[in-house]
């Protein structure tokens, strides 16, 4: 199974989520048979690190992120992965109508898969404090967990 995680420059949210992914992975013993990645719809940061406020964030958590760099979404994505999660309605819209129509069934929202979220979202943390970060990083956990346990059990 191949999982790509999506938010608009790849140096926040979708980082973030991939490395939480990754982790749990591991710890779950699954690292092995699900292929993760991330990739933002716009190409302002291709080839940078995560954002520093990203990494300190998930290095409080213990994971590392300063080995991921930016990438764009590209056509070749919607065949390789078979779910590609969007961290906002913005970028599934702007995925939506670039996406094959074979390949729309293949996104979602991540907090689509928290049952109960009150908001489908997770904020854009780049212009706000490291408080936004942290927020951002538990509903991204709380995202991570859902999904796999979703993807678990099917």
């Amino acid at each position: 199974m191949k999982l790509l995680f999506v938010c608009t420059g790849n140096i926040c949210r979708s980082p973030t989520a991939e490395g939480v992914c990754q982790k749990k992975l591991v710890e779950m013993g699954l690292i092995k048979h699900i292929e993760i990645d991330s990739a933002g719809t716009h190409a302002f940061n291709e080839g940078a690190a995560p954002d520093a406020r990203s990494q300190e964030v998930a290095e409080k958590h213990g994971i590392e992120l300063n080995h991921l760099r930016a990438r764009v979404v590209t056509v070749d994505d919607f065949e390789r992965f078979d779910h590609i999660i969007c961290m906002d309605k913005n970028n599934m819209d702007y995925l939506r109508r670039s996406a094959p129509a074979h390949a729309q069934h293949k996104l979602s929202l991540l907090l689509d898969h928290v049952e109960g979220a009150v908001s489908q979202d997770v904020p854009d943390p780049y212009y706000g404090g490291e408080r936004g970060f942290e927020l951002v990083f538990a509903e991204i956990s709380l995202g991570v967990d859902a999904l796999l346990k979703k993807l678990c059990t099917q």
